[in-house]
């Protein structure tokens, strides 16, 4: 079956190119270099309510789905991949709300948060409950038509920036029983200025974005702010498909390594010709653009599957895999390729390589990815 984008699909990927050169290239090493949150370019991204892409319509978005996103993330990443990060990330929340929220909630919320103007955070993870979730020890006490939310939140991103986390605790099922795994717990929106910091991580990559590690002490949160079904939360998770956006990043920065080893390649001479004039660098050069195909078609492929409905579920698995190591390995080969130049903060490379490792272990570790993927093929189901 042959795959092709639509001519509005292909408008919106050069709409946001064309952005993406103008206004996060010239700039995307020096965010780095100085770890400056892309405040002003996110508000930009709100403008065009890009950061509300595959919200409904008449909730403020833009109605798109999850091709676009994943044409969205890649153009992104290929420039700055903790800018795709930020996007995403608050992206993924909006869309739960907009899945799962009552109709105050989106009426409240949404609008401004296509927009960017309303920024939230994901609270998911912890100290002990990392690619296992069910380590969870946060808890939410309902008290009348309150939640007592106690515990602390792991990797949040945006938080600096947030309005809102969009926080998971333990609090049984709706009668207070503690079903087993995966229920029993129910998300909820909590004022970031609720949580207190406990440290900023100081990481390899993804700089200009940084994540917190955050706590909750006895924060009284109104029933109202309850998104989705009382222990349920975990399952809703599972209905929301902005997973895509892993892959999609890695597929960015592996063609960015692609893009800058093909043009030092042609420019820089050694023995009297370009590099590039030597069959082991083209073969370098064919092996990086094999994996670009190969990633960014399993992730556009993943992303159509969730567009139409179907289960992504080992779609996906396959495009974490295939782009994330993509990423990781044509950043490597670029760094290769640049020589010593490309060991310095003088080219991008090693920025690529940098932000590429964490999307092997963001969105779930890649061993847990294959050990899923391997499980579905023992099942037999279909690709």
């Amino acid at each position: 079956m042959r795959f092709t984008l639509t001519d509005e699909q292909e408008r919106f990927r050069d709409e946001v190119r064309t952005f993406v050169d103008e206004r996060i290239r010239p700039i995307a090493d020096e965010l780095d270099r100085t770890a400056t949150y892309p405040g002003e370019i996110l508000a930009a991204l709100g403008e065009r309510r890009w950061t509300g892409l595959t919200l409904p319509e008449s909730d403020g978005g833009l109605g798109r789905g999850y091709v676009e996103l994943a044409l969205l993330t890649e153009e992104l990443s290929a420039a700055s991949m903790p800018v795709a990060s930020a996007l995403n990330l608050h992206l993924g929340a909006a869309q739960l709300v907009a899945e799962h929220g009552t109709d105050a909630q989106r009426e409240r919320w949404l609008p401004a948060m296509a927009r960017f103007e309303t920024v939230a955070a994901l609270g998911l993870s912890e100290d002990d409950a990392g690619s296992d979730k069910s380590g969870m020890v946060t808890t939410a006490e309902r008290d009348e038509d309150e939640w007592v939310l106690d515990g602390h939140k792991r990797w949040v991103t945006n938080y600096r920036e947030a309005d809102l986390v969009l926080t998971y605790a333990r609090t049984g099922d709706a009668d207070g029983n503690r079903p087993a795994w995966p229920g029993g717990v129910t998300a909820f929106l909590v004022d970031a200025d609720d949580f207190a910091l406990d440290r900023e991580w100081d990481t390899l990559g993804a700089r200009p974005v940084p994540a917190c590690r955050v706590t909750l002490d006895g924060v009284s949160v109104p029933n109202d702010r309850r998104v989705g079904a009382v222990g349920e939360g975990y399952r809703h998770r599972g209905t929301v498909a902005n997973g895509v956006n892993v892959p999609a990043r890695g597929v960015g920065i592996a063609r960015a390594a692609l893009e800058d080893a093909a043009d030092h390649t042609s420019e820089r001479e050694q023995g009297g010709a370009p590099l590039a004039d030597r069959q082991g660098v083209r073969w370098e050069l064919a092996s990086m653009a094999r994996r670009v195909e190969t990633a960014r078609l399993t992730t556009l492929r993943a992303a159509d599957r969730a567009d139409r409905g179907l289960d992504a579920g080992r779609a996906m698995a396959t495009a974490k895999l295939e782009a994330t190591e993509a990423a990781v390995d044509n950043a490597n080969d670029a760094v290769q390729l640049h020589g010593g130049i490309g060991y310095t903060r003088e080219r991008s490379v090693e920025r690529y390589l940098r932000d590429a490792k964490l999307l092997t272990i963001a969105g779930g570790p890649n061993a847990g990815h294959r050990d899923a993927l391997g499980a579905a093929v023992l099942d037999g189901r279909n690709p």
